[in-house]
């Protein structure tokens, strides 16, 4: 029997979560443990309690809704993303993923149909980061990658803590954190990048995620009057900051496989002024490729480079690593599920690897995992302007239901 997910009901949960939290051009704006990001939280939970599901909270406010299974003593499948959103973020990233699993247990009980293992639907806290740094801060403390205590002392601008703002909102709960304990986890998400646009394909058979690193870099050379200072003499950390800004750029461009990835998202010029020459420069570095070798060159490339613009310009240079994720390959029975999912849509799609962070990244290490991509329009994401269409939505959340049904009625673990 072939069973259809309800797009357009999928796509009016999808509006109604966007009412939340609405922002001037069409955007959400949901920051992690705000009053909003709790009232879609709410909603979610109200929307599922309909259907028979229960919750439980984790101590870092991850939620895990549950959907019996004939066997519920096996260990469950489990899907879902975030509800947070960056502050002028937009209505489908980490949304899509957690309401097409919504989808998933409303069809399953449209037809009454109950899985030989369980289901859990995820919400991940606080997957942004834009509140609580780093991003994915509670699904690496699911992992083990951070500590329960570490997470919950992590302070916002105001000087609030994850603690604070968990119990704030309601959402400070009682679970260990590490359970459940997952057989399998299946995340769908917008792409976040051209690439299926481009080719005109509609889904993303994600195979893994792209290896990052973060670097916070100073500049020091000496502040001097713009006029009477030669520009022999001069100890300008702009200048150098912008030699190597542009070879890092360059030499990322040279990678015709467009693997190579160097952003520097954030600059700043100590006591900046029209007419000094620029003392002290901080900027961020964020690096990225798909091989962990060649993310460890591209590494050693900016180190030599920094080192170059040091002693070029005559000037003190300092960077620090402030966070490295490796390389992730997902599972590959997961995998092997969703494309079987996909192939059977009859639509062109790709293996590929995601180029931005998820939950599912970290959640790969202690459990089966792989990702669905769908296109979003221009690849914009983090932006108001973020779009999916309603059919893209709709097939995403087929695929998501075919590979769910599929890993939930297999008895044998993946790994």
């Amino acid at each position: 029997m072939t069973v259809s997910i309800d797009g357009q009901r999928l796509w009016s949960s999808l509006m109604a979560m966007a009412e939340i939290g609405p922002t001037a051009n069409g955007g959400s704006c949901r920051l992690a443990l705000s009053e909003e990001d709790a009232a879609g939280r709410r909603l979610l939970i109200e929307w599922c309690k309909a259907i028979g599901c229960t919750l439980r909270v984790d101590r870092v406010g991850n939620l895990f809704i549950r959907r019996l299974g004939k066997r519920d003593d096996l260990d469950p499948v489990a899907t879902g993303s975030h509800l947070d959103t960056q502050p002028k973020g937009g209505r489908f990233d980490g949304i899509l993923g957690v309401l097409a699993g919504l989808e998933v247990f409303r069809t399953l009980d449209d037809h009454g149909i109950i899985t030989e293992r369980p289901l859990e639907l995820v919400v991940w806290t606080n997957e942004e980061g834009s509140r609580f740094a780093p991003a994915m801060v509670a699904s690496g403390t699911y992992a083990g990658a951070f500590s329960v205590e570490s997470t919950l002392a992590r302070r916002d601008r105001d000087g609030i803590t994850l603690g604070e703002a968990l119990a704030a909102t309601g959402f400070a709960g009682e679970m260990e954190v590490g359970e459940p304990r997952l057989v399998g986890f299946l995340e769908l998400h917008i792409e976040q990048g051209p690439v299926l646009e481009e080719n005109r394909e509609a889904v993303g058979v994600v195979t893994g995620v792209q290896g990052m690193r973060w670097f916070d870099v100073t500049l020091r050379g000496q502040s001097s009057h713009a006029g009477p200072t030669p520009m022999r003499y001069r100890r300008d950390a702009l200048a150098a900051a912008a030699r190597l800004i542009d070879r890092l750029q360059g030499h990322a461009l040279a990678d015709t496989s467009g693997d190579t990835k160097v952003t520097v998202g954030c600059l700043d010029i100590d006591s900046p002024s029209r007419n000094v020459v620029p003392g002290e420069v901080r900027l961020t570095l964020d690096l990225r490729h798909v091989e962990e070798s060649e993310l460890d060159a591209l590494e050693t490339h900016f180190e030599r480079e920094l080192a170059a613009a040091g002693e070029t310009f005559d000037i003190e240079t300092r960077s620090e690593r402030v966070w490295a994720s490796p390389v992730v390959e997902f599972d590959v029975g997961c995998i092997d599920a969703v494309e079987r999912a996909a192939r059977a849509q009859g639509v062109p799609y790709r293996r590929m690897m995601s180029g931005a962070g998820h939950d599912a990244v970290y959640v790969s290490r202690v459990a089966p995992t792989a990702m669905i991509f769908i296109p979003c329009r221009d690849g914009i994401s983090h932006n108001e302007a973020e779009y999916a269409s309603p059919e893209h939505c709709a097939l995403g959340a087929q695929v998501l239901f075919d590979a769910v049904l599929e890993r939930a009625n297999t008895l044998e673990a993946s790994r």
